[in-house]
């Protein structure tokens, strides 16, 4: 029986891994900015669940729930950084006001949760699992905020994985496509200011939003089953793609990758300096 703290349990992603880990018999920490969203928890697993107010932007609240981990269940096994949102618009189009906050939640706040679990997994040599995203392995019109954040995440966690797997925590970095969610609802913030310039590009995000909020293939149920297998295998993959959109992605960035290095590899790759050249002066 594992012990597990999910950010972002209220709904989507988050709310579906809840449910598959307390089906399958394990403790959580269930945590959400208004706990009063998790109360159906409480009520279905009294002896298995406790719920936590948690905003990732408010670093004491993460202390918070790792210590109730530690105080009901006797410490913690997995933690999932979960809570995040995403923004449309074209760079030219953000204002600071609309993507600061992205980056607070979706990057700074994921380091301050998982500094406060830190402590209480390496005692127990658990998981953490980083949710990123399909956009962060490619960038695309309209997503470049959201791409920068996730972006972060891929970074750090890849970082992250080599300074704790010594220590017998390992990292995984799930990826999910689209799931039917409320990512492209009211978890996405549109940017305030549409460029016309940006109609055919970025602007067609914006109606992709509009056009496939609810209707997307994924089902979280089963993404949840995914990253619930990664967590419980003796050999958890660093980078665990979630739904077939994001193994298409990934095919084509690497064709992308390996197509540019061979066009410039014969050019780009000669940067080294020239060797210095000696000359033994005649000793007289």
């Amino acid at each position: 029986m594992k012990t597990w703290l999910i950010t972002g349990c209220s709904n989507g992603l988050g709310r579906a891994l809840a449910e598959a880990v307390l089906g399958h018999g394990d403790q959580l920490v269930a945590t959400a900015r208004n706990a009063d969203m998790l109360r159906d928890f409480e009520h279905r697993y009294p002896e298995q669940v406790r719920i936590a107010e948690l905003d990732v932007t408010h670093p004491e609240t993460a202390v918070r729930a790792v210590a109730i981990a530690q105080e009901a269940f006797g410490g913690l096994d997995v933690l999932v950084n979960n809570a995040g949102y995403g923004m449309i618009g074209a760079i030219e189009e953000g204002s600071a006001a609309e993507y600061r906050p992205l980056f607070e939640t979706n990057v700074f706040g994921l380091i301050e949760v998982t500094k406060a679990a830190l402590p209480a997994l390496r005692s127990r040599g658990g998981r953490i699992v980083n949710v990123s995203s399909g956009a962060g392995i490619s960038g695309s019109a309209g997503y470049g905020y959201y791409n920068a954040s996730k972006f972060a995440v891929e970074g750090l966690s890849e970082a992250l994985a080599q300074e704790v797997s010594p220590l017998g925590i390992a990292v995984i970095i799930a990826k999910p496509g689209p799931f039917r969610t409320a990512f492209l609802g009211r978890s996405v913030v549109l940017a305030a200011k549409e460029l016309p310039t940006y109609a055919q590009t970025a602007g067609m995000k914006r109606q992709y939003s509009k056009r496939n909020d609810g209707l997307q293939k994924g089902d979280p149920a089963k993404a949840a089953a995914v990253i619930l297998k990664a967590v419980n295998s003796d050999k958890p993959p660093l980078h665990l793609p979630v739904g077939a959109v994001v193994f298409d992605i990934i095919d084509n960035k690497v064709a992308t990758l390996k197509h540019d290095a061979d066009a410039w590899r014969g050019v780009a790759s000669h940067t080294d300096f020239e060797p210095a050249l000696y000359f033994e002066t005649p000793i007289d």
